[in-house]
């Protein structure tokens, strides 16, 4: 079957080629080209089957219309629903997103960010993994517009989209210090991340606003690679001291999974017994006997601000953006009222 052309269009209508490609490309309007012969055109493409050749398109126009997207890792909920999210707004942008996961390997993101750069990508949207530091300062030289997502560092000056960790750490934990709780553990991962640091803040200042003094022991630290272990041992720890922990605060939704899972094999009643709080939402939760007091992030939101952030900057507009945006707290039946 014969590739139909632009030139099959211009003699199917009856008009130049170049009439034709203003049109294909979208600029009937600018080239002042009549609506009737634009409709006649459009019409035409669509009764030969045109399809577009995208390579020669690319070359001529210096785009590809397409975006690198790097997520942390995709069999988490956050990552597949920022990844809806990118796509989503992508779309209405005319753009195509490629992504992949880093799975948080230092050697993966920076594999993953040189081959969608070898795709000649137009610009990157990324969650960047703990001591990829060196690989921002490089795309910041090499000016491949970018925009940082989820994640940043503070040292280095980025466009980035995140959540505001500090405030919706600060207000779970005024919540569970509203319903009663005094006695509230916190575990988080052992990480360099920035926004994992200002989660432990935000629950510590909490504490420190209603006039509560922090016992070391009630923060737990985690090794991803012990998650279980880890959570069992900190669990043991806050539950079986002296003076109980009557709640506890997870900052991911894993380390919610995890908790929730070890409570409910050692048969202590949530929340009878003790509140249970995650930062984020899973669709395991919908297993569990009560539903679970957790914080959402605006995922939709980010997504767009990325996406839009770095429309802006591929074309050539100088943006310095760093938005910061709110989580909203749901409230289930974890937490005792």
């Amino acid at each position: 079957m014969k590739k139909v052309g632009l030139k099959d269009i211009a003699e199917h209508v009856g008009v130049s080629i170049a009439l034709v490609s203003y049109v294909l490309n979208g600029q009937a309007e600018q080239k002042q080209v009549s609506k009737e012969n634009a409709e006649r055109i459009k019409k035409a493409a669509e009764e030969l089957n045109y399809r577009p050749n995208q390579i020669a398109k690319s070359l001529k126009m210096l785009k590809t219309n397409t975006i690198g997207l790097v997520v942390a890792d995709i069999n988490y909920r956050f990552s597949t629903g920022i990844t809806r999210a990118v796509e989503a707004e992508a779309k209405k942008a005319n753009y195509t997103v490629l992504f992949g996961s880093s799975n948080e390997s230092e050697d993966s993101f920076e594999e993953l960010v040189n081959a969608l750069i070898n795709r000649q990508v137009d610009g990157l949207i990324l969650v960047p993994v703990e001591n990829s530091q060196p690989q921002i300062k490089m795309l910041q030289k090499s000016g491949v517009p970018f925009v940082l997502l989820d994640r940043n560092f503070p040292e280095i000056q980025a466009n980035h989209v995140t959540l505001n960790n500090h405030k919706a750490s600060y207000d779970a934990t005024t919540h569970l210090i509203k319903q009663g709780n005094k006695r509230i553990a916190f575990f988080n991962y052992q990480t360099t991340f920035y926004h994992l640091h200002q989660r432990n803040q935000g629950y510590m200042d909490a504490l420190a606003a209603h006039g509560i003094d922090f016992k070391p022991h009630w923060l737990q630290e985690v090794k991803n690679s012990d998650r279980a272990a880890d959570i069992k041992h900190g669990l043991d720890i806050v539950l079986n001291h002296p003076e109980p922990c009557d709640a506890a605060f997870f900052a991911t939704d894993t380390l919610a999974i995890n908790g929730l899972k070890y409570l409910n094999k050692q048969q202590i009643k949530v929340p009878e017994q003790v509140s249970v709080m995650s930062f984020d939402e899973s669709e395991a939760f919908e297993l569990f006997y009560c539903p679970v007091t957790h914080l959402q992030q605006p995922l939709e939101a980010m997504g767009k601000a990325a996406v839009n952030t770095l429309v802006g900057l591929i074309n050539h507009n100088k943006i310095n953006r760093q938005l910061s945006l709110e989580s909203t707290l749901v409230i289930g039946r974890s937490c005792r009222e």
